[in-house]
């Protein structure tokens, strides 16, 4: 995971390390949808109380196999899906490791404006990536409940430096 200044604002790229385990990816070659949920919140250190957000960014994936044309469809949003698809990036995929490969892999995402950050203070990027059962059919969540298969998550926190915020 890395931050850079571009121009006026802090992006992220990010690689995220994992294998789908058999059971989800059987439930997915079955049509079950997977949604995957990516979110950054940057922190502002305070001696005196509890660290400050001074941001917060969400992405939303959505995977999901489509048996008839045997393709992968990825949805990515900045919002959560509801029962439409509302504004989304949508990409569609021959394989199932191509698929996720882009899962995987988040490039120049747009976090945060640097005018919204004190040159002098001290930030954390704290970095949260999981699949969202919650999302799932609702028969299904009561099965995924506690199963390690269903548990796939990364976390990781950045200090900011200071000097990318001054230029």
């Amino acid at each position: 995971m890395r931050l850079e200044r571009v121009e006026d604002a802090l992006y992220l790229w990010a690689t995220i390390g994992f294998d789908l385990p058999p059971l989800v990816e059987d439930a997915l070659l079955k049509g079950v949808a997977l949604f995957f949920v990516a979110q950054v919140e940057i922190m502002r250190e305070r001696w005196y109380w509890a660290d400050e957000r001074v941001a917060f960014a969400q992405r939303h994936m959505r995977l999901v196999y489509q048996p008839l044309i045997r393709r992968f469809r990825l949805n990515v949003s900045p919002s959560a899906f509801s029962t439409g698809l509302g504004v989304s990036l949508s990409q569609n995929f021959e394989e199932l490791g191509e698929a996720l490969e882009s899962v995987k892999r988040i490039a120049r995402w747009r976090i945060v404006d640097v005018a919204q950050l004190d040159p002098i203070g001290r930030y954390t990027a704290d970095f949260d990536f999981r699949l969202d059962t919650s999302q799932l059919p609702r028969p299904l969540q009561m099965g995924v409940a506690g199963r390690a298969d269903w548990s796939l998550s990364a976390e990781r926190s950045l200090a900011i430096d200071p000097a990318v915020l001054v230029r």
